[in-house]
């Protein structure tokens, strides 16, 4: 079943690319329409928008699920349910890609919820509590998202119908789509974990690592980010998109901070996915979609490949995914450590490399824009932050000494999952450039002053060089004293958001239940039904029981009671 998959989905990749190379050199585009069900000028129809957008994200999605499923092959082999675990992956791609063709609202919605619900079941895959928790918060989350696309289709029923692609032009300064373009961007938010939804992405890594690998590159957390691509010309002159840029910004630092003080590595990870949609989504807010889109693709390949690397880690350090324990696995690993460092200097944009070509162009429209000075203060210190972590890690991981005396059962060898990883990190290196070649057709030629322009390089440098610090810290160090404990505490968890959006709502709720159950359940309705019929039961049963021994005496004074009772009765 793995391979066959794989062979489907690589196969459909080839198609899209072709295709995507023809629609874009003749500049076309393709509507289909399939009237389902016509009631009252109100008809329901299927529609798929094939554009080079969809296109060539279609192709990215197929050749990175292709690959993740050849790795599942080697990485879940000893998982006794595999071709479930496959079906549920294609499931979820499907999903995916209903998402991507689809310019109307109801079809959004099928792949939309479809992506919802498969990412619950591959949450909650490791059948345990931690597991079970992180699948309802993930599902609990983005139901939200679900509810607004619902509103969203009650309310574009006021124009006819439900194919939002034809209203560009006229729905632009409605009060209707105030309204529309204000649950869009709460959509959008849930999906693709903006502050406040932020807590369920670091809570989806109970995950197995493949799916970690598909869902947090380019699937469910991009659905958000390209649902606001398609609605861009709709949205961009809203007051929610200046909210949702400064909300986007702060999640980017946000995660950019918390991953500083994380020690598990997909938590690590997770976080810089959060940080990059941050960066989407703040790009996206200020008018370019197009560049958008291109980070949002870069970002796919190199996270996949960090996805990967990190699963073949954990395999080999016995399942323990604390970077305490690791450390000088360069020496051990070569190959994974090679795929992992390109990815990881790719996703901090050092030139030349996939990263590069998108982070780059979206700090220099950010600094050629005249926006205002904290927009382009928390831009630049995200950036420093991705590369402080990035470099935290890579000591952590590859540099620093060896920390687990016992297991020295390290190798390189799985060459299913090298393979795979290989076909990636040779788009890691390429897709920025091609993608630039292709995307753009002229060059963007953007002059700065020479310090402006050399600014990324200055935070990347400054950020690098923290996290080579930060990474050979002692325990008594300056660190302890320049951070408080409740300051430390503050920023290692989120900002508390993990507390305040699950934890802090249902602790009113888990309580009130609890006072319920102790006292109506246990305490009221037991007394008076369950608990109080059986000692009543109990109770004549006892003296049933005592009246019943056998006993001559007991047996001569009930025939003479029943003997006066039948005398008072029949002659009195």
């Amino acid at each position: 079943m793995c391979f066959n998959s794989f062979f489907f989905l690589f196969f459909f990749m080839l198609i899209n690319f072709f295709f995507f190379v023809y629609f874009i050199m003749n500049g076309l585009s393709v509507f289909f329409e399939w009237e389902i069900i016509s009631f009252n000028s109100m008809s329901i129809v299927m529609s798929i928008l094939l554009d080079w957008m969809s296109l060539l994200f279609m192709m990215f999605v197929s050749l990175i699920s292709s690959v993740v499923i050849f790795y599942s092959k080697s990485y879940m082999n000893s998982e006794l349910n595999l071709n479930r675990f496959i079906i549920l992956v294609l499931m979820f791609v499907f999903s995916m890609v209903l998402l991507i063709i689809s310019p109307n609202l109801i079809s959004i919605l099928l792949g939309w919820d479809g992506l919802g619900l498969i990412s619950y079941c591959l949450v909650i895959y490791y059948q345990n509590l931690k597991s079970y928790n992180a699948g309802m918060l993930t599902a609990l989350s983005n139901r939200i998202g679900d509810v607004m696309i619902l509103m969203v289709i009650c309310w574009v029923m006021n124009y006819g119908s439900w194919n939002y692609i034809f209203y560009f032009d006229f729905m632009k300064n409605d009060y209707v789509m105030f309204i529309i373009s204000f649950m869009i961007i709460i959509a959008a938010m849930t999906k693709s974990a903006q502050i406040p939804f932020s807590s369920w992405l670091p809570a989806a890594m109970a995950a197995p690592t493949p799916v970690s690998a598909l869902v947090h590159s380019s699937t469910l957390v991009t659905a958000g980010v390209y649902l606001l691509i398609r609605f861009n010309y709709l949205l961009i002159d809203m007051f929610f998109f200046k909210v949702l840029l400064f909300l986007s910004i702060l999640t980017m630092f946000m995660s950019g901070i918390s991953a500083n003080y994380e020690f598990d590595l997909k938590k690590i990870i997770a976080l810089s996915t959060l940080s990059q949609l941050g960066l989407m989504m703040s790009i996206l807010s200020l008018g370019f979609p197009d560049i958008a889109f291109f980070h949002l693709l870069t970002h796919a390949m190199f996270k996949a490949l960090l996805f990967m690397c990190a699963g073949v880690i954990i395999h080999m350090m016995n399942d323990i995914q604390d970077v305490r324990y690791m450390g000088g696995l360069s020496l051990y690993i070569p190959l994974t450590s090679l795929c992992l460092n390109i990815s990881n200097l790719s996703l901090c944009g050092i030139p030349f490399l996939s990263g590069f070509y998108s982070k780059d162009l979206i700090l220099e429209m950010v600094s050629f824009n005249s926006f205002n000075l904290m927009v382009f203060i928390l831009f630049y210190l995200s950036t420093g932050l991705t590369v402080f972590y990035t470099f935290r890690l890579i000591m952590y991981v590859m540099i620093n000494d060896f920390n687990l005396m016992m297991i020295y059962n390290l190798y390189d060898e799985d060459y299913i999952m090298l393979n795979s990883m290989f076909v990636l990190l040779f788009m890691s290196l390429l897709s920025g450039s091609f993608l630039s070649w292709f995307i753009f057709s002229y060059p963007y030629m953007i002059y700065l002053p020479f310090n402006l322009k050399l600014m990324v390089i200055y935070v990347s440098i400054l950020g690098s060089i923290l996290g080579f610090m930060v990474s050979n810290m002692g325990i008594y160090s300056l660190n302890k004293l320049l951070l408080s404990y409740n300051l430390s505490s503050f920023l290692c968890l989120m900002w508390f958001m993990p507390n305040l959006s699950t934890y802090g709502l249902s602790y009113i709720y888990l309580n009130f239940s609890q006072i319920l159950f102790k006292n109506i359940d246990m305490g009221w309705s037991e007394i008076y039904s369950g608990k109080g019929i059986f000692n009543i039961l109990k109770n004549y049963s006892v003296f049933y029981n005592i009246y019943q021994m056998n006993n001559f005496k007991i047996y001569l004074f009930s025939f003479i009671l029943w003997f006066m009772i039948l005398f008072i009765f029949f002659f009195i």
